[in-house]
């Protein structure tokens, strides 16, 4: 599909936006009450592998989901990923053990691990290069938006009505996604037919060495990510908040706004300027998350997070698209969230292991999370930025996968 020169706002654009928060409501809406439901079986000591087996699944299938993105097209990788949603929704009612539920949840990895790498691969199939990093912030804002509402409608039906609904809801969320992604026309060309030997996935074709250096960002950035979903429904509890989605919806809300804007900010003056903002931000808010005693406080930090994350992901992701090569850009937004997932998946166990349910690690646990968030932003000055690092990175690996 051809671009138009300066322009987003398509209808192709836009329903991909719809498919996208409706998506992300989708499974957003199960982490808050994931925990409780996990521990009501018995499995109180396995709450990190409720986002840590989904995450390692995710990570697992990006080879996968970047190669088919590149070849059978954009559109059947995002709806087998929504459809998989649909699927484990309606499963988890069904399930009575510890065993089988984490079994579920290495499945319902699989959504992510297929839908935001199609997602991405066309959204810089529409778009001009120039606004990049704007379209992406905008695809991020409908994200957002169903982050938001996701966790506040799942406390609010599992509160007020029962878990099984709230299940229910989630797999309808999901469908709907599927059924706006139906009507939409592919921006592959030349794309081939599914056949097994495309799932054979060889060495070369596991990552793009092209955008190491937003693979590093991403993953130091993104660990903080897998300990709030971790522990903050318990530290919420901890602090007097019923409502355990009450800390996401504040932080998506203040994602809101900002991402748009950072998008303009990144396409103007520099993906890494921008990323060396959003990296100190997010170390600032897990360290608030630290000295927090009270729920006003707790929710500050959430405001603080929600806003450098809404500046760090169109910003890494837009840097990724450029740094790798057009014919294997599928390949290049797989191996950014293979780092994502992996990032988000050791925060899970890194944090339900200091924390081991004991409010007393509360602390520690987040200011831990700081220095690593930290390590991000010495990356960016101390490391990237020395330009005679990066172009031996470039010759050596390039002469090696090439």
């Amino acid at each position: 599909m051809n671009q138009v020169p300066g322009r987003i706002y398509t209808l192709q654009f836009i329903l991909l936006c719809l498919s996208n928060a409706l998506f992300s409501a989708s499974f957003n809406m199960l982490i808050p009450e994931l925990p409780a439901y996990l521990s009501s079986m018995g499995g109180e000591g396995y709450k990190g592998y409720i986002i840590g087996l989904f995450t390692v699944t995710a990570a697992l299938s990006r080879p996968f989901s970047g190669k088919l993105t590149d070849t059978i097209g954009r559109i059947p990788v995002m709806i087998f990923g929504s459809v998989i949603c649909v699927v484990c929704s309606l499963l988890y009612p069904l399930v009575s053990s510890v065993g089988a539920f984490l079994l579920l949840r290495f499945f319902h990895g699989f959504s992510t691990g297929f839908k935001p790498t199609g997602t991405a691969a066309y959204v810089s199939d529409l778009v001009p290069h120039t606004r990049r990093a704007e379209a992406m912030g905008m695809v991020g804002l409908f994200s957002t938006i169903g982050m938001a509402m996701g966790p506040a409608i799942g406390g609010y039906v599992a509160l007020h009505f029962n878990i099984q609904i709230m299940f229910q809801l989630s797999a309808v969320m999901a469908l709907l996604s599927v059924v706006i992604l139906v009507g939409m026309k592919e921006t592959l060309q030349n794309k081939q037919r599914f056949k097994p030997t495309l799932l054979k996935v060889s060495a070369n074709e596991i990552f793009e060495p092209l955008v190491l250096a937003p693979m590093v960002v991403t993953f130091l950035t993104y660990f903080s990510y897998g300990v709030l979903l971790t522990i903050i429904p318990d530290f919420s509890t901890h602090l007097g908040i019923h409502n355990k989605g009450l800390f996401f919806t504040f932080f998506t809300i203040s994602s809101i706004g900002i991402r748009l804007l950072a998008g303009k900010a990144s396409d103007r003056y520099g993906r890494v300027p921008v990323l060396k903002i959003s990296a100190t931000m997010l170390a600032a808010a897990t360290f608030l998350m630290a000295i927090a005693h009270t729920p006003q406080l707790l929710l500050a930090a959430a405001v603080l997070y929600g806003v450098a994350l809404g500046i760090n992901s169109p910003a890494v992701t837009a840097w990724t698209i450029d740094l790798g090569l057009p014919e294997h850009r599928g390949r290049a937004l797989a191996s950014m969230y293979i780092a994502l997932e992996a990032g988000i998946g050791l925060g899970a166990y890194f944090s339900a292991f200091i924390y081991n349910n004991n409010a007393g690690f509360f602390p520690l646990t987040f200011y831990v999370t700081t220095v690593i968030t930290l390590l991000a932003t010495f990356y960016l000055l101390f490391v990237y930025d020395n330009q005679r690092l990066k172009v031996m990175w470039r010759f050596v690996h390039i002469k090696k996968w090439r």
